[in-house]
């Protein structure tokens, strides 16, 4: 393939081509590129001068994003503009890279259909977001494991120190001393629950970003940090399971996560030592549906219809005494709609419950 531009396209092929970024037109009539910059070629390893065929490039996409490539192809064509998409690509000798595409559509004088459009690897961009989000998620779920982790031994702290306090009435200094004891105590899990309801709440007030993520490697990372404190820091029996390795959906994994990570603390405060709570991750013709599911003590009935509402009647302590800001859920289901999904449970008192999430792929 040559390029041959005219004398105004001249102009704009050189400006394009100063920037240095990967620019592409596609003759959609004669199915063909028209026109490929040199950082293009570049990105993806071949050659204009022998390169005509769109289906060489295609063979490039791993196989399990082409149909994801070829829908967002269809809705293009619809709809003569689309938001940047994600996806997979394999080189020769070279691993896993992700390529970001934004592509429109116009017509010429000759009714020829034109995609333009600006292709970008975004490989070491998606691994360092992701290295962040893994040590980000990590943290989250260490604060989660902490606050229930303390809660007890501190309960102890408070009850000790108000027994003793009984016993020291008629000396005033050891009644000061034990007070503070008792105060200390009661503010110790409350700190770590205070940052962990104060990151939640402020992530409502960033934009939502999404991007194509792999929900079952995300998800496994949350879960992870749970299942090493399974023995001696949280005595539950935590599970995880997914119908397959690779799910792939649209989603800001930051703020879903979060959701998963409180629905889980969530079933770590109405669970006793020694109960299961497992995560499973379906996918579905259309859609992806993730559960987290406890043998907890359940949630009585009457707190069925309110669950999900603001500062819901429904908020109780845990049975450690963990408290709650009784927003968690309403949080919850605020996210989980910003993704056009939806979430329900089902829980009967004394067996548990189980939190099901429904997310489109696209």
């Amino acid at each position: 393939m040559e390029n041959n531009p005219t004398p105004s396209s001249a102009i704009f092929q050189a400006l394009v081509e100063q920037t240095g970024q990967s620019f592409f037109v596609y003759a959609v009539n004669s199915n063909r590129f028209t026109y490929l910059s040199p950082a293009f070629e570049q990105a993806f390893s071949i050659n204009k001068s022998n390169f005509d065929n769109p289906s060489e490039l295609l063979a490039l996409i791993y196989p399990e994003d082409q149909e994801y490539v070829a829908q967002k192809y269809k809705w293009l064509l619809e709809d003569s503009v689309l938001e940047a998409f994600e996806f997979r690509i394999k080189l020769a000798n070279q691993q896993e890279q992700w390529i970001c595409i934004k592509p429109s559509v116009f017509k010429e004088a000759n009714g020829q259909l034109m995609v333009i459009g600006h292709a970008e690897n975004i490989t070491a961009q998606k691994h360092y977001n992701d290295v962040l989000k893994k040590y980000s998620n990590k943290k989250n779920a260490v604060l989660n494991i902490l606050s229930h982790d303390l809660a007890g031994p501190l309960s102890n702290i408070q009850s000790l120190a108000f027994m003793l306090a009984e016993e020291v009435q008629q000396d005033s200094r050891a009644r000061h001393l034990v007070g503070i004891i008792r105060q200390s105590s009661q503010q110790g899990v409350q700190l770590i629950q205070n940052f962990i309801d104060q990151e939640f709440l402020e992530s409502l007030e960033a934009d939502v970003i999404t991007r194509r993520v792999n929900i079952v490697s995300k998800i496994k990372e949350a879960t992870a940090e749970y299942q090493r404190a399974q023995k001696e820091l949280i005595p539950r029996v935590f599970g995880f399971s997914a119908s397959s390795d690779e799910i792939y959906v649209e989603l800001d994994d930051n703020k879903f996560i979060q959701v998963i990570n409180n629905l889980i603390s969530n079933s770590i405060k109405f669970t006793a030592d020694g109960d299961y709570i497992a995560v499973s991750i379906e996918e579905q013709p259309e859609s992806v549906l993730v559960k987290v599911e406890d043998n907890g003590v359940g949630i009585p009935k009457k707190y069925h219809a309110t669950l999900f509402d603001k500062f819901t009647n429904a908020r109780r302590p845990g049975l450690k005494g963990e408290p709650t800001t009784g927003l968690g859920m309403s949080i919850i289901k605020t996210i989980v709609e910003w993704h056009k999904g939806q979430i329900w449970f089902e829980s009967e008192e004394g067996k548990g419950t189980c939190f099901y999430i429904e997310l489109p792929k696209q």
